[in-house]
């Protein structure tokens, strides 16, 4: 058998879970308080940041994930990012969620085209887009629960 080259990056994957089962979530109050945990209290009015839930097939939280954290206005998320780390975690479903430090939890129109390319991305590996959510520190809003899912 012949030896890889040397100029090739080898891939390996692993999964090691905690063994304990993870929140499960049942409805967009269940993903808000725990996405809650993931967002700093002191920075959700200062910095927009971007958390991805990865879910099994009870709808139990397998991790969790900063896909990026941004400035005032804005922060990318890359849909590739997402459903990669998705893959790698054998999960079927995935809740994500940023703020916006504004205070507003109106979805902007970049809002609304990133959740579609996530979903899309997802139905062709079988992922589901269980709820797309902008949260404060007192409210939320779901896509789910508003009929854009």
């Amino acid at each position: 058998m012949k030896a890889l080259s040397s100029n090739v990056a080898e891939i390996k994957i692993s999964y090691i879970p905690t063994g304990r089962p993870g929140t499960q979530i049942t409805c967009s109050n269940d993903a808000y308080l725990e996405l809650k945990n993931w967002f700093s209290e002191d920075t959700l009015a200062l910095q927009e940041q971007f958390v991805v839930l990865y879910l099994n097939r009870a709808n139990r939280v397998l991790a969790a994930y900063e896909v990026s954290r941004g400035g005032l206005t804005g922060t990318v998320a890359d849909p590739r990012l997402i459903l990669s780390t998705a893959l790698k975690l054998a999960s079927v479903g995935i809740l994500v969620a940023h703020n916006h430090p504004s205070g507003s939890l109106k979805p902007s129109q970049a809002d609304v085209q990133l959740t579609e390319k996530i979903k899309d991305g997802g139905k062709l590996l079988d992922i589901q887009l269980v709820d797309h959510l902008i949260l404060r520190s007192d409210e939320y809003y779901s896509f789910a629960d508003s009929g854009l899912l």
